[in-house]
C-alpha cells in the first residue's frame, strides 16, 4: 500500500489507481475493498511533517512552538506507520 507521507494523498491515489488494476483483473479483491486500502492507506499520515498538510501546519505554526510542532507531527507519523496497519486491518477486515 502506498504512504503519503512524501507526498499529497490525490498524488498518491492518483498514481497508485492505474498500479492497482491487476489486483482487480485478478479478482482477488473487490473494487471497494481496494478503493477502501488506497484511499485509507494515501489518507492516514498526512499529518506527518513531511505531507504536504503536515508541512502547511508545521510553517504556519508560531516560531516559539515550530520545533515542538514538527517533533509532534513526526511522532504522529511514525506512530501512525507502526499501529495504522493493523488498526485497518481490524477495521476493514475482521470487524
Amino acid at each position: 500500500m502506498g504512504r503519503s507521507a512524501f507526498a499529497s494523498t490525490t498524488g498518491i491515489l492518483g498514481a497508485l489507481m492505474p498500479l492497482a488494476t491487476p489486483f482487480l483483473a485478478s479478482g482477488s479483491i473487490t473494487t471497494t475493498g481496494l478503493v477502501v486500502a488506497l484511499a485509507s492507506a494515501s489518507t492516514i499520515v498526512d499529518a506527518s511533517p513531511f505531507s504536504t498538510n503536515g508541512a502547511l501546519v508545521v510553517a504556519n505554526a508560531p516560531e516559539p512552538l515550530r520545533s515542538d510542532t514538527y517533533r509532534n507531527l513526526l511522532r504522529w507519523g511514525a506512530g501512525v506507520c507502526a499501529f495504522a496497519p493493523g488498526a485497518a486491518w481490524l477495521a476493514f477486515v475482521v470487524i
